[in-house]
């Protein structure tokens, strides 16, 4: 049996899940980035440094996102009051409400995943996506492949 490679299962099946997200965020008048920095800040503020590297974005697509949801009002700015160098990214009551709608669809999604799948299914997809995670980490060079 041939199988695809790792990567591309993992590209083609990110891309349909974010199209999804996108046209569900598109009902909201949002975007599924802005939807996922509305779930990556916290309640008392995140370090914008910090959310760049967790939600996997590049700095300067990151600082256009947060400047798009400044001007929608979804979130505000701060000193960080432990690191005067640094700024806290706070949701505004109108970022809390487009918060929720994110949550709901993302807990909707994943109901249905877990409604088609067994526990040890589950745990297996999880297993294999640390080893990926692990194994991307520790990645250093490539080797050629022997036949």
């Amino acid at each position: 049996m041939k199988y695809e490679t790792f990567d591309s299962a993992l590209r083609s099946t990110w891309q349909l899940v974010s199209k999804m997200y996108n046209k569900e965020a598109n009902k909201f008048d949002s975007t599924m980035a802005t939807g996922f920095a509305l779930l990556s800040i916290d309640a008392d503020g995140t370090p914008s440094t910090t959310l760049g590297p967790k939600m996997g974005m590049e700095p300067t697509s990151l600082s256009r996102l947060l400047s798009t949801m400044e001007e929608r009002k979804m979130i505000y700015r701060s000193q960080n009051p432990n690191d005067g160098r640094s700024v806290l990214i706070h949701l505004t009551s109108f970022g809390k409400e487009k918060r929720d709608d994110s949550k709901d669809v993302v807990l909707h999604f994943n109901k249905k995943i877990e409604e088609s799948l067994t526990t040890e299914k589950i745990n297996a997809f999880f297993e294999v996506m640390n080893c990926i995670k692990e194994s991307s980490q520790n990645f250093e060079h490539f080797t050629p492949v022997l036949k």
